[in-house]
């Protein structure tokens, strides 16, 4: 199956990886977290760096055509347990039914320093062709 590296205004990084590849109708979106364009990280409460990363996500999907309520699946990292109640209510507010397939991890991204990331995976309708 081709695969295409979605490119245009959105974040990038000096890591080895694409911000997102479409392979079909879909769209696998990389991990996102609160940093600048360039990769700098933005540190902030975990509002902040919620919407920051979920922001980058609107950003690519949209560089590939596709919208946040074409996201199917969302596997979040999030820094800590205490703020699992506050990660639900922003998740709430960003997604409407039916929600995406979630996976939640807590305690797993190795820093002290960022609360947050995400990675997604949108389908795209295609035109029949």
């Amino acid at each position: 199956m081709p695969r295409t590296a979605i490119t245009g205004d959105i974040p990038t990084s000096h890591l080895p990886f694409s911000p997102a590849v479409a392979a079909g109708p879909f769209v696998f979106v990389s991990g996102q977290a609160s940093v600048s364009d360039t990769g700098q990280i933005l540190l902030g409460t975990f509002a902040e760096e919620f919407a920051r990363s979920f922001d980058h996500v609107r950003r690519i999907l949209g560089a590939a055509g596709c919208t946040m309520d074409d996201v199917v699946r969302v596997t979040s990292y999030v820094a800590k347990e205490e703020y699992l109640a506050e990660y639900n209510r922003l998740y709430r507010e960003l997604f409407q039914e039916p929600l995406p397939a979630r996976t939640t991890l807590v305690g797993c991204l190795g820093t002290d320093s960022i609360k947050f990331e995400v990675d997604v995976i949108a389908y795209r309708e295609t035109s029949a062709g």
